[in-house]
């Protein structure tokens, strides 16, 4: 009876645990790719906590187009490990073609979600404090500008109002619900 509640303590945990982890790499990942200041305080703690694993990854897995590939390995690794434990603390062994796709499958919603989030957080902020600078606001100006900038082409402000954070909120949903959740579902039925 008390089986449960130790799996899903377990579950919690190593959830919550590889969660932080992925969102520290995914937002390495993410600063590289628009290329975000570095020498901001926020980056250089991501940067100090990252590197100990990325470095010696580098040696052996090199950058393909721009794209730091030992993030993305990284990413990967990480996001199988916690879907192996977790499947393990729930008495389910897995099958490693599923752990892949569902692997993948989970990373683009973590993807999703850190521009979802951060775009919500942007909007706030810009209507509590316009215009005030902070190092964490700086990273989240510098990773949601190239999504932003794209749709202020499609659709420019109106009188003062940038909706542009909709349209890009929008989109972002319905990748998730026609592109990721097709895949979530793949990688279940071959977990």
């Amino acid at each position: 009876m008390g089986g449960g509640y130790v799996s899903n303590a377990g579950t919690f945990l190593i959830q919550t645990i590889f969660g932080l982890i992925m969102l520290v790499f995914m937002l390495r990942f993410l600063m590289q790719l628009v290329r975000a200041d570095f020498y901001n305080p926020v980056s250089q703690f991501i940067v100090k906590v990252t590197n100990p694993v990325l470095v010696p990854m580098r040696r052996f897995i090199p950058g393909l187009f721009g794209i730091d590939m030992a993030s993305v390995v990284t990413l990967i690794l990480l996001q199988m490990a916690e879907l192996f434990l977790v499947a393990l603390v729930l008495g389910h062994m897995p099958q490693p073609m599923g752990l892949v796709v569902l692997s993948m499958a989970e990373l683009l919603d973590l993807l999703i979600n850190i521009y979802i989030f951060g775009i919500l957080i942007q909007v706030i902020l810009s209507w509590v404090n316009p215009g005030a600078y902070n190092p964490a606001v700086s990273i989240l100006y510098s990773i949601n500008n190239p999504l932003l900038y794209r749709a202020r082409n499609l659709l420019p402000p109106v009188s003062g109002f940038d909706l542009s954070p909709i349209l890009v909120m929008i989109g972002l949903q319905l990748i998730s619900m026609l592109v990721v959740a097709p895949i979530t579902d793949f990688g279940r039925s071959m977990f």
